[in-house]
């Protein structure tokens, strides 16, 4: 790579970085990161564009993957349904109309082995949106990994596993916040000894902003929270400058254009300050890495291909951010999940960005911007006075707890609201340029037999499976539990004998409570 040129069309050379004759000397790969995680960026490699998708049973996303892989995408994005994220099996009565609804169902083991059919683990990198049971999925994806005779600590990919962004802004929580903690900093202990190379928390600024907060919030909430989960694992006897390398964090891209770049390139910043302080020496510890995602909340139902553009704009944001992976969302999003054309025409604009732009040739292209560094300084300014309070509350649980961080995004929600009813803000389509519209024929529908099939399946696993043995594998579960040991590896038992998601939940439920 290091002889090839890189040139405009027109054939004028473009150097790897450019550094302005005032302040603007920092490099790409140096603390504190503004420019950027890598010295050579995206010429040294693309992000990985992971596309998102998830629905129905195993079987149909398992087709949807190989389509996936088949177009390009690099690394594959889980989605599960909700009774999946809140433990509950797809026979449970709370389960009745949301199996397989907005991602895949997954019971037990046999399931995972059937989204993942024909795919080896030791190939791919695989994100899994959860939170509440990731010690089950993750342990489900272990146990997959090890059928296949992949060596474990080869295997890569992530878990979100943020359950504090789940009380403050998104609701699939299960247990309390103490046992919660327990139950993350335990899959950081495992994964460091068992896992090494597996990012153990994804810690997501995503749905703080779809639940309707600014960029400012996103972006202090977010790390505020991440300074919680460092906090809990040094006080486990941890060592930052390893675990703090499998931290990775998911953040939204809005449609204001250099708001976000400038978020991005600020987050980076305060997070080297962040994790030095806490006493990180090694670089990879100081390095805030993060996958992006195009903004739900900011698609429209109404003219839907409006869409495209508005997740172009929004991906290129974040590839001038310094994203390292990327999920861009379908046009017709906002009326059901994406169909397979909305899904290809979603990878393709990253494509385009990669291979077409020009964009990705030279490091941090829009740095020495009077514009974007005062932003990127303005951001971080009032970012860090939210940091500041929450610290004095005592930290992002406690400032949970007292519904601090929900009132403050609910506040911005409701601000936004009038601004658009008001017509202070403008959103094409829906408050400004709208025209009469036929109904959307051609969304992507899941149907209500899929409880039916997992039920089905669920009911041949329970007779075929050795039932002592999952009795005891829950019973020892359920004993650590009320202990100090480590979970995961009698998570990791019980999934093996093909004990359901939902019983695994319900142990620890009865020994935990519920919030």
């Amino acid at each position: 790579m290091a002889d090839k040129k890189f040139t405009t069309i027109s054939g004028i050379e473009v150097k790897e970085v450019y550094t302005g004759p005032s302040g603007m000397n920092e490099l790409p790969g140096q603390f504190p990161y503004t420019r950027g995680i890598q010295k050579d960026m995206y010429r040294g490699k693309p992000w990985t564009m992971r596309q998102y998708a998830g629905f129905s049973t195993a079987e149909e996303s398992n087709k949807r993957y190989h389509y996936l892989l088949s177009q390009g995408t690099m690394g594959l994005s889980v989605a599960f349904d909700l009774p999946t994220q809140i433990g509950y099996d797809s026979d449970h009565e709370l389960s009745e109309g949301e199996v397989g609804k907005v991602g895949v169902a997954i019971d037990s083991l046999k399931d995972i082995e059937v989204l993942f059919d024909g795919i080896q683990l030791k190939d791919i990198t695989t994100s899994m949106t959860i939170n509440a049971t990731a010690s089950i999925l993750l342990a489900m994806y272990i146990a997959l990994a090890k059928k296949q005779g992949a060596d474990l600590t080869q295997i890569s990919g992530t878990i979100q596993n943020d359950i504090l962004k789940e009380y403050a802004a998104r609701g699939t929580y299960i247990y309390p916040p103490t046992p919660s903690m327990r139950l993350i900093t335990d899959i950081f202990e495992y994964c460091s000894k068992e896992v090494p190379k597996w990012n153990t928390i994804s810690i997501s600024g995503y749905h703080i902003r779809e639940a309707g907060s600014t960029a400012v919030q996103e972006l202090a909430f977010t790390l505020a929270n991440g300074k919680t989960y460092l906090k809990a694992a040094l006080e486990k006897g941890l060592d930052i400058n390893i675990f703090a390398k499998r931290l990775s964090f998911f953040f939204n891209c809005h449609n204001n254009f250099f708001e976000e770049i400038a978020k991005f390139r600020a987050a980076r910043r305060m997070w080297a300050h962040i994790t030095k302080d806490l006493g990180a020496t090694d670089p990879g510890a100081q390095k805030l890495r993060f996958h992006t995602q195009t903004g739900g909340s900011t698609l429209t139902a109404q003219q839907p291909m409006n869409n495209v553009v508005r997740v172009s704009m929004q991906a290129l944001a974040a590839v001038l951010g310094g994203t390292q992976s990327l999920h861009t969302n379908g046009y017709d999003e906002a009326l059901s999940l994406p169909t397979e054309t909305a899904a290809k025409i979603a990878l393709r604009t990253q494509q385009i960005i990669a291979f077409e732009s020009g964009v990705t040739d030279t490091v941090d292209p829009l740095a020495g911007s009077y514009f974007i560094e005062a932003l990127t300084d303005e951001l971080e300014t009032a970012a860090q006075l939210y940091i500041d309070k929450i610290d004095a509350i005592g930290g992002s649980v406690k400032a949970i707890e007292q519904d601090y961080i929900q009132q403050e995004i609910a506040a911005a929600a409701y601000q936004y609201q009038n601004d658009l009813e008001s017509g202070e803000k403008i959103l094409v389509g829906v408050n400004k340029f709208i025209q009469p519209e036929a109904v959307a024929d051609s969304v992507f529908r899941v149907d209500d037999s899929i409880r039916q099939k997992q039920i089905e399946k669920l009911t041949r696993l329970k007779a075929d499976r050795n039932n002592e043995e999952v009795n005891l594998a829950l019973q020892n579960l359920s004993d650590a539990a009320k202990g100090t040991d480590n979970l995961m590896p009698f998570i990791l038992t019980a999934v093996e004998g093909y004990a359901t998601l939902g019983e695994i939940a319900d142990t620890l439920r009865e020994v935990f409570g519920e919030y």
